[in-house]
């Protein structure tokens, strides 16, 4: 589908760009800020404004036009994300990016394709983000992947029964876990599955019953804000089994949560700050004083100059939003989606490219352990699928 909208779309190509207040192309930001998931959006967040503070215009048609971030709060909640959605049509966005969380993001994608206007995720990985809305796109890997790999690097860890626990309705957590129960049982493990109501804070119950159920790992894709109390539960009951997660695990509340604990923690997530490769250790070293400049931003990032996966990838959707843009050489929304498909960067997280869904062809995941000791992640490898 994504393809005849592509084809279909292709004459807006040759029409000429639409004439912008003031030279100004509006660049949606549809990420919560608050909520749930408040934590991971603020990195998300930064790292679309690091982006833009580099990148602050882009030529359209010979003439250059300052592009302004319209950042918007979808609360990590659908009904509000409704509402966020509309509030960046209503403004004129003429691309968006976000969202951190699947769910959100399949609920403005509605808003986005009722009104011809692209979408980029940025770290939502639920299938249906692209399968159910013709005018999202996204740059992060997918949960059918992401379940894979920590269903096969739970198998490394020696695990034969893990214990799966997501909350109740959450797209987000309810898909990642249904994906690595699938593939951990295809491997030839046992699992318990167990899910939480929104709200819950004691989490007591079912740390004993994977303790009790002899469970080798608790696999736990979930907010920031459970995941930091089932962390703290667990150590406070003596757990020594792993504690496994997907990429929501990958912030700064986690570090906090396992800090001075005996206590393993692990995650899979997108990037790593001590990737070595030159534009991955550029953006490292820039977005890092950019963040030590600023208090404000620095709060936002957790406390600390720390680089979260999700911050990289924030950054490299910006620069896809802006090359989709001088692509299609408009400022149109119907325009810039015409052009997204065919779209090629090489990002800070790898290369980027579309297949016909729309999503990014990525097939490698990061693994990281929540060091106790120094309160920071420890890169453990590199996993993809076939591992």
């Amino acid at each position: 589908m994504k393809k005849l909208i592509a084809l279909v779309l292709a004459v807006m190509m040759l029409v000429p760009a639409l004439a912008m207040a003031e030279n100004v192309i509006k660049i949606g930001v549809f990420e919560p800020s608050t909520g749930d998931n408040g934590a991971g959006g603020k990195q998300e967040i930064l790292g679309i404004q690091y982006a833009n503070s580099l990148k602050p215009t882009v030529n359209i048609g010979g003439t250059e036009y300052t592009v302004e971030l319209d950042i918007q709060d979808n609360q990590s909640v659908t009904d509000k994300a409704i509402t966020a959605a509309q509030s960046l049509v209503n403004n004129g966005a003429a691309v968006v990016l976000g969202s951190y969380g699947s769910g959100v993001s399949m609920a403005g994608g509605d808003v986005f394709a009722a009104a011809e206007v692209p979408a980029i995720g940025v770290s939502c990985t639920n299938p249906n983000v692209t399968l159910l809305c013709d005018y999202y796109w996204r740059i992060c890997f997918l949960d059918p992947f992401q379940g894979t790999v920590m269903a096969n690097f739970a198998k490394e860890l020696g695990a034969t029964k893990a214990y799966v626990l997501t909350m109740l309705g959450e797209d987000y957590g309810v898909g990642l876990g249904k994906y690595f129960v699938e593939a951990f049982k295809a491997l030839g493990g046992e699992v318990e599955e167990a899910n939480f109501t929104e709200g819950t804070s004691d989490f007591a119950a079912y740390i004993s019953n994977a303790t009790a159920a002899g469970c080798d790992v608790i696999f736990a894709p979930c907010a920031t804000t459970y995941a930091a109390l089932i962390i703290d539960q667990a150590a406070a009951q003596g757990v020594t089994f792993p504690l496994l997660a997907g990429d929501t695990w990958e912030n700064s509340a986690i570090l906090n949560a396992a800090k001075g604990k005996n206590i393993k923690v692990y995650c899979s997530t997108f990037f790593d700050e001590n990737d070595t490769a030159a534009a991955a250790a550029e953006f490292v070293s820039g977005f890092k004083a950019w963040l030590n400049a600023d208090a404000g931003n620095l709060t936002n990032n957790g406390g600390n100059d720390i680089v979260a996966a999700v911050s990289a990838l924030g950054f490299d959707a910006y620069n896809v939003a802006i090359a989709a843009i001088e692509k299609a050489g408009s400022a149109d929304p119907k325009a810039i989606a015409a052009a997204l498909p065919g779209v090629e960067t090489e990002g800070v997280t790898g290369k980027i490219a579309f297949d016909e869904n729309g999503d990014a062809k990525k097939d490698m995941a990061y693994i990281k352990f929540a060091n106790p000791e120094t309160g920071a992640f420890d890169f453990v490898k590199t996993q993809t699928v076939g591992q």
